[in-house]
């Protein structure tokens, strides 16, 4: 299904800050595809030649698995991002897994348009550099985190995350998908939501988490989720609502230096 040329990409928040003029260098490229939990965006080695931007609740991970079979959530991507090849040219082998963690529509186009689009308007250059330089600093708070946060903590991290996402105290997540993004045991994670239950912030049901109190669960999870939001709202001039869910973005100015702070 390809994106009427007159109308304006909606439910993605990197698209929609761009100006008519530069979101019209890609909307004749878009294509909406809607997708399910656990679809496969690409795999490790394989070359990528798309770049899919999350729409309204959907939201994509960046997984790494080990050779005993673990796996490890590097960087979550919703409605404010991209996920593909933002900055190279594209078709270049991917290092890690990209999956779907909630299902819905992603728009897409091929990474030969971005390219010749981002020659064409200094503003989508600046734009999804800055983006890029958010995803990276994420997956590098990441890093940090799970090296040395308790999992109580990465826990509520997580789940704020999503809750920005998808803008609701719904969160229609898994505990086995929730244990394999934390790159826990199952069981291990059973006990964690536990103690978070117990302590009045979510309640743990079958397929589905819902955060009973997000100003308190703020106070539980590690400083990673702080971090990230705010040089969000630095480099990409992120708007949060009160309740911290992601609702808007600034427009960069055209002329506005590129961020270059990790």
């Amino acid at each position: 299904m390809t994106f009427p040329h007159e109308l304006s990409p909606s439910g993605n928040l990197l698209l929609e800050t761009l100006r008519a003029k530069d979101r019209a260098l890609l909307v004749p490229y878009l294509e909406l595809k809607e997708h399910q939990r656990g679809d496969v965006l690409f795999e490790v080695g394989e070359k990528v030649s798309c770049i899919s931007f999350p729409c309204g609740q959907s939201v994509a991970a960046l997984v790494i698995t080990m050779r005993d079979g673990r796996t490890v959530e590097t960087a979550t991507v919703g409605h404010e991002g991209a996920i593909g090849g933002v900055v190279s040219q594209g078709y270049l082998p991917a290092f890690s897994r990209a999956v779907m963690q909630i299902g819905g529509p992603v728009l897409r186009m091929d990474a030969v348009h971005l390219q010749e689009a981002k020659k064409a308007s200094l503003a989508l250059r600046n734009l999804f550099t800055r983006y890029s330089d958010c995803l990276l600093a994420q997956v590098l708070q990441s890093v940090a985190c799970n090296a040395v946060h308790p999992i109580e903590a990465r826990c509520a991290r997580w789940l704020l995350s999503l809750q920005d996402r998808i803008g609701g105290d719904v969160l229609p997540i898994t505990h086995e998908l929730l244990a394999e993004l934390l790159g826990v045991q199952r069981t291990y994670l059973t006990r964690t939501l536990k103690t978070l239950q117990k302590q009045g912030l979510i309640q743990a049901g079958r397929g589905r988490i819902i955060v009973c109190n997000r100003v308190e669960m703020e106070k539980a999870a590690c400083e990673c989720h702080a971090a990230i939001k705010r040089h969000f709202q630095a480099v990409l001039g992120a708007v949060y609502s009160d309740s911290g869910t992601l609702v808007a973005m600034h427009p960069i100015p055209r002329n506005a230096e590129v961020a270059h702070a990790v």
